[in-house]
C-alpha cells in the first residue's frame, strides 16, 4: 500500500526486506557483465554490507525521481521512501498534502533548490522576502540560489518576535510583485522568535500572486507547526515546505523532504537536482519508519509534548530561584528562552562564558545569546545576530524540546545549569566584598591622611 506500517517491524525482518530489494539491482546479478563507467563496483566489502549493496543510488541523470532500469531494487526502495513519508507527513497534521521526495541534502541546499526552480517561473524576479530567523543555512540558501534577500525585521509582542505583515506587504508593494521570487518563511526557530504567521502570509501570497516557500527544518515533530501549514494551504498560497530528516526522524545529517499541495511543482523541484543521488538518507529513513511504524513514531511525538511542558515547568523554577523569569513565548512548540539579566549585568563575556561552562559540562545544543553583538553574513550585516533583532531587551539561555529527548536530559541540563548559575553568583559576591574592603581601605587611608 506504499503507507507506514501501524506495528514496527523486527531488524531481522527489515533486513530480509533490504537484501531482497538488494537483489534486483544489476550489480549484485551472478552473471552481470558490465562495460560502462559506472556498474555499482564497490572494492571494500565493509563498504558493500554498510548500504545493504544498494550501490546505484536513485534516479537518473536526468531526474532524481526517475526509475533506473539496472537498479529495480533502489529505485523500488525510492518510490517506498516517499510514500512512506508522504504518509507519515499526513499523520503528523499537513493532512492535504499531495507530493513529497527525500532529497540527500540538508535543509539549506534543499531550499536552494526550491528557489532554482521558482527561477524559470519567474525570470524577472531577484528578490526573496525573508521575515528575519538568525540562521546562517537559510540565508546562506537565498545567496546560493543567486538571489537578494529582503530581510523584514520581526515585531516584539510582548517577549515574543513575530511577523511584521505590513512590513511584508509593504515592501511587496516598493518592489513590485513581479520582482519578487518567493516570500521564504520559517516555522521552527528558536524562542523569543515564534513560527511566522503563515496563514496571513499565505493570503498575501495568493493575493499579489508570489510563490511561498516554508523553512519547516525540525516542524514536522511539532502538531502546531504542521497545523500552520495545513492552514496556510487551506485558505492562502504555500508552494513547497522543506524538512529535515535528521532533526525530524533521528538518522544521520545529509537528508531532507521537499514537500507540497501542487504535485506537478514537486516533480518539477526534483527533475531540477543534476544527476543520480546518494540512497542514504531514503534508505536510513526507510528503515528507521519501518521499525517504529506508525504507533512508535505517535508515542516519540506525544512524548517530545510532555517533556516540552516538564521542562518549561523545571526551567521556570530555576530562573525563579536565580532571579530571572522563563520568557512568555507561547508560540513557540520546541524551544524555550530564560532570560539572562544578572548576567547581562556584569558584561557580555559572562553571559558568553556561562555557554562556555555549559559546553565543557556536556550540555549540547543550549544556546546563550548576549546582547548587541554583530555578524557579517555574505556582506550582509545583522545586529543583535542570534536574537532575531536588532535590540532585544536581554540576554537569554535557550533550550529545546525535540524528537527523543528523555527527562534524564532535562534533569542532568536543570541540575548543571543551577550549577553554573551559582558560581556565578558567588564570584559575583566574592568581587563586590572585595570591592567593598577596597572602598573601606582607601577611606581610611584618606582619614589617616
Amino acid at each position: 500500500k506504499g503507507k507506514c506500517p501501524e506495528d514496527g517491524w523486527d531488524e531481522s525482518t527489515i533486513e530480509l526486506f533490504l537484501h531482497e530489494l538488494a537483489i534486483m539491482d544489476s550489480n549484485n546479478f551472478l552473471g552481470n557483465c558490465g562495460v560502462g563507467e559506472r556498474e555499482g563496483r564497490v572494492v571494500s566489502g565493509l563498504v558493500a554490507r554498510r548500504h545493504y549493496r544498494l550501490i546505484h543510488g536513485i534516479g537518473r541523470s536526468g531526474d532524481i525521481s526517475a526509475v533506473q532500469p539496472k537498479a529495480a531494487g533502489s529505485s523500488l526502495l525510492n518510490k517506498l521512501t516517499n510514500s512512506v513519508v508522504l504518509d507519515v507527513i499526513k499523520l503528523a497534521g499537513v493532512r492535504t498534502v499531495t507530493s513529497c521526495f527525500v532529497v540527500p541534502m540538508a535543509t539549506g541546499m534543499s531550499l536552494t533548490l526550491c528557489f532554482l526552480t521558482l527561477r524559470h517561473k519567474r525570470p524577472k524576479a531577484k528578490y526573496i522576502i525573508w521575515p528575519r530567523i538568525d540562521q546562517k543555512s537559510c540565508f546562506k540558501s537565498m545567496i546560493t540560489a543567486g538571489f537578494e534577500p529582503v530581510v523584514i525585521e520581526n515585531v516584539l509582542e510582548g517577549d515574543e518576535l513575530r511577523t511584521d505583515l505590513k512590513a511584508v506587504e509593504a515592501k511587496i508593494k516598493a518592489l513590485g510583485a513581479e520582482n519578487i521570487l518567493c516570500v521564504h518563511s520559517t516555522t521552527s526557530c528558536f524562542a523569543p522568535r515564534v513560527p511566522d504567521r503563515l496563514e496571513e502570509l499565505a493570503v498575501i501570497c495568493a493575493n499579489y500572486d508570489i510563490p511561498h516557500i516554508v523553512n519547516n527544518a525540525y516542524g514536522l515533530q511539532s502538531s502546531k507547526c504542521m497545523h500552520l501549514i495545513q492552514q496556510g494551504a487551506r485558505v492562502g498560497r504555500i508552494d513547497a515546505f522543506v524538512q529535515s530528516l535528521d532533526k525530524n526522524f533521528m538518522v544521520p545529517v545529509g537528508g531532507a523532504i521537499i514537500a507540497g499541495f501542487n504535485e506537478s511543482f514537486i516533480q518539477e523541484i526534483s527533475k531540477m537536482y543534476p544527476g543520480r543521488a546518494s540512497a542514504s538518507p531514503s534508505l536510513d529513513v526507510l528503515i528507521t519508519l519501518l521499525s517504529l511504524g506508525t504507533s512508535g513514531y505517535k508515542k516519540l511525538l506525544k512524548e517530545r509534548k510532555e517533556m516540552f511542558s516538564y521542562l518549561s515547568c523545571e526551567l521556570k523554577k530555576l530562573a525563579d530561584n536565580h532571579n530571572e523569569r522563563l520568557l512568555d513565548t507561547p508560540h513557540n512548540p520546541i524551544s524555550l528562552a530564560m532570560s539572562l539579566k544578572n548576567l547581562d549585568e556584569t558584561s557580555d563575556a559572562a553571559v558568553t562564558q556561562l555557554g562556555s561552562m555549559l559546553f565543557t559540562r556536556q550540555v549540547s545544543g543550549a544556546r546563550v545569546v548576549p546582547c548587541g553583538s554583530v555578524q557579517t553574513v555574505n556582506n550582509y550585516t545583522f545586529k543583535g545576530f542570534m536574537s532575531h533583532a536588532n535590540d532585544y531587551p536581554c540576554a537569554y539561555l535557550n533550550a529545546a524540546s525535540a524528537i527523543g529527548i528523555k527527562k534524564q536530559d532535562v534533569d542532568v541540563f536543570l541540575k548543571r545549569l543551577d550549577k553554573c548559575l551559582k558560581t556565578f553568583r558567588k564570584e559575583a559576591k566574592q568581587e563586590k566584598c572585595i570591592n567593598e574592603i577596597s572602598d573601606s581601605n582607601a577611606a581610611t587611608e584618606q582619614l589617616e591622611d
